[in-house]
């Protein structure tokens, strides 16, 4: 099953710490080309993310923002640093004891002001981590699930055109017998116009070689049988994209040189149309993973 290569995910979790956010997009590109934005507590973690998406995503121009939203200060638990206090009040009784009757009492308000008195409750990094990482991987399921969903309708796009195409190939198969008739005739009212009067043998051969000229019998087959591997192609995964492009060339090939052996409107018309599906097609090509 073909998956497009355009996608968004949105996840969020709410932790006694804060808020996570993960937000990843994706565009059409030719190898994957992942970007991260994080924050710096969780820079660390990177060459995790980037494993996970290499893992799960072949190709595409990928952007993966996270953004945290801090529990308010005043709603988080405040931590005393009790041995900092210890060695400042025992500062300040060998202060005291040298001012004697001079010495101010000591002010627990100010012991409290001392930088490193009072700290905010140090968070288990490794846990920040691995909720970030959970969260990522869930973001990523809701990518590809994205582009799943835009890859089946791509799919159909892609199906519909290839019949599109197999019913020009069948139109111009059933009407080249009548088309190579009429030729024969044509020149033969051309000859007598001009009152030509050829041998049987040497008219045949005209004959003929116009009929060699205008035999498109193998880029029919081709058609076909591209038609055939292209809808082949479709239910597998690994590298489709290429591979769907490279034969939306050949198809095209095959189109053009139609084209250059017409010898009547009609089949000038069906190559026409021809091209038109198959760059129709291109197009869809392209944003296939």
């Amino acid at each position: 099953m073909p998956r497009s290569m355009t996608g968004f995910a949105r996840r969020e979790a709410k932790l006694p710490w804060g808020t996570l956010v993960w937000e990843i997009r994706s565009v059409n590109h030719r190898y994957l080309e992942p970007s991260f934005r994080l924050t710096e507590d969780f820079r660390e973690i990177e060459p995790h993310l980037r494993d996970a998406m290499r893992k799960a995503l072949q190709r595409g121009k990928v952007e993966a923002s996270l953004s945290v939203q801090w529990e308010q200060e005043g709603e988080s638990d405040l931590g005393i640093n009790l041995n900092k206090i210890a060695q400042l009040t025992k500062a300040a009784q060998q202060i005291n004891s040298l001012l004697g009757a001079v010495a101010a009492p000591v002010n627990a308000l100010d012991i409290l002001r001392w930088p490193g008195v009072i700290q905010k409750q140090e968070l288990d990094r490794e846990q920040m981590h691995k909720a970030a990482l959970e969260l990522f991987d869930l973001a990523l399921e809701g990518l590809i699930e994205h582009r799943s969903r835009e890859g089946a309708e791509l799919q159909q796009l892609i199906i519909n055109r290839l019949d599109s195409v197999s019913a020009q190939v069948v139109n111009v198969r059933a009407r080249m017998p009548e088309i190579l008739a009429a030729q024969r005739e044509k020149l033969h009212t051309k000859l007598a116009a001009l009152q030509v009067d050829l041998e049987p043998e040497r008219l045949e051969q005209e004959i003929v070689l116009l009929a060699q000229k205008a035999d498109v019998d193998e880029e029919l087959d081709r058609l076909d049988t591209h038609v055939i591997e292209v809808k082949r192609s479709l239910k597998q995964t690994d590298s489709l994209g290429r591979r769907l492009d490279f034969l939306m060339q050949e198809l095209n090939r095959e189109a053009n040189t139609l084209s250059s052996k017409s010898i009547v409107s009609e089949t000038t018309q069906a190559a026409v149309e021809l091209k038109v599906l198959i760059e129709q097609m291109r197009e869809q090509v392209q944003n296939i993973e």
